[in-house]
């Protein structure tokens, strides 16, 4: 199928051009003209075009937290109990549900493709469903409901502790496979099953240094590398992550992971905000990926991880919204800028075009889709038309500055995805009401008695 969109301006990866002809064929660009007329059939875009947002770091269920851990004082590990029980309460046919409305509001956005690092897997006491990937089915579907492409980084997740304790009795137990090798048997499924699946890869992930013993990591590993798909991690996130690992194995989560085989490009390394000076050494000779979560990490009062460092080396540095506090990658992108001006108390360190690069390019490959995340000819046809004249953007002209620094996920009026449409003038094409669907399937998990209707 072929189309061209008319944009009165777009981002083309360091410069804003006016007047962009871009012609699109097989959910690829073929050309882009500037100072352009549209021609009859064109599709007009409003504003300043963008390549399609990735969020690099997704759990979808910690969506119905929003709003409910923000009652009481606490830090991450009471977070946490309340996570625990969401997860609880949560089956195929729910996950479902709740996931096809968070990714539409994601597709509101401007996101075009998402990582769901994904580790809700099996039924409760640890069970496995008659399909034993009957959860990261629920997942992709909810995606492809909704017209965004989907990484499943179906997540390693065998113990509670850096010295190898046994996952708790309890929702944890849905989390795990028993082994890396019983962990990749399951997953070996689920990518056969999804071979040739338009807009679905499958990569892997380690929940963390706290959740796969050492010796557990290598099936993990070398699962992604035969398959030659993205590898993700929690990494360093909390003092107290480091601490237990320095314990248990005399070195920080940094280094255990590069001596399991686990750092190199094809790895993204998330959070990473308590790192010391030789992690991030050995991330930057790597070349491993970062991707930071800001509006996450300041939510639980994590700390301010080291951007600038980071964004100087040769990995790439994505984004993420994580917990969906906000689910805004404008917001995470500027964040990193602000929130480096708090720790060194100078402003400017890091570009807009390099956050917004983050957000697209980076993000995209951090991903798997090596062909997306640019306007240029022969990328994914993803396209994101954001106002210019809304109450944050009116006066700040098409500058990309204007679109890191003051709009927002509600300034989106357009997206694109594949050369095909899923949200035009603000409403999302598949989905009629994308606010009472989260409204419904977060009152059905949050607001039961009961886990019963797991079953």
């Amino acid at each position: 199928m072929t189309s061209s969109w008319w944009c009165e301006h777009a981002w083309l990866g360091g410069s804003v051009a006016d007047r962009v002809l871009i012609s699109v064929a097989d959910a690829h660009i073929t050309a882009i003209e500037t100072g352009a007329d549209p021609l009859p059939s064109s599709y007009r875009l409003a504003g300043i075009a963008l390549p399609g947002l990735a969020n690099a770091h997704s759990h979808a269920f910690h969506r119905a937290l929003r709003a409910r851990t923000q009652k009481d004082r606490g830090s991450f590990w009471t977070w946490r109990d309340l996570m625990y029980r969401a997860a609880e309460r949560l089956n195929p046919d729910r996950y479902r549900r709740l996931a096809r409305a968070v990714y539409a509001e994601m597709a509101l956005a401007g996101i075009t493709a998402v990582g769901e690092f994904h580790y809700l897997h099996h039924h409760a006491g640890g069970t496995r469903y008659s399909d034993p990937n009957a959860m990261g089915h629920a997942l992709i579907d909810a995606a492809g409901d909704v017209g965004i492409r989907m990484t499943l980084l179906d997540t390693c997740y065998l113990s509670a502790a850096p010295d190898g304790t046994p996952l708790a009795d309890g929702p944890q137990q849905r989390f795990g496979d028993g082994t890396g090798e019983q962990w990749a048997q399951r997953v070996d499924a689920l990518h056969a099953a999804m071979h040739g699946r338009p807009g679905v890869l499958i990569g892997a992930a380690l929940h963390s240094v706290r959740g796969v013993p050492l010796k557990q990591m290598p099936p993990v590993v070398d699962w992604a590398v035969a398959q030659g798909v993205p590898l993700h991690v929690h990494s360093s996130e909390q003092p107290g992550e480091v601490e237990q690992c320095m314990a248990a194995h005399g070195r920080t989560p940094t280094a255990v992971l590069r001596d399991a085989g686990v750092l190199g490009p094809r790895t993204t390394a998330v959070h990473c905000t308590h790192l010391t000076a030789a992690d991030i050494a050995e991330l930057d000779r790597t070349s491993t990926g970062v991707c930071f979560c800001p509006t996450t990490e300041r939510d639980l009062g994590d700390g301010i991880g080291p951007a600038a460092t980071l964004l100087a080396g040769r990995g790439l540095f994505s984004l993420g919204s994580d917990s969906h506090a906000v689910i805004d990658l404008f917001e995470e992108a500027r964040a990193v800028e602000l929130d480096e001006r708090l720790a060194s108390r100078r402003r400017g360190t890091i570009s807009a075009d390099r956050l917004l690069r983050a957000a697209t390019f980076d993000g995209q490959r951090a991903l798997g889709w090596a062909d997306a995340g640019a306007l240029a000819v022969g990328s994914r046809a993803d396209l994101v038309a954001v106002e210019l004249n809304s109450v944050r953007t009116a006066g700040g002209g098409a500058t990309v500055e204007n679109v890191v620094f003051a709009a927002s996920a509600g300034d989106v009026t357009d997206v694109v995805v594949d050369g095909r449409a899923v949200v035009a003038d603000r409403r999302h094409l598949a989905v009629e009401d994308v606010a009472a669907e989260l409204a419904s399937a977060i009152g059905e998990l949050m607001d039961t008695e009961s886990p019963s209707a797991l079953r």
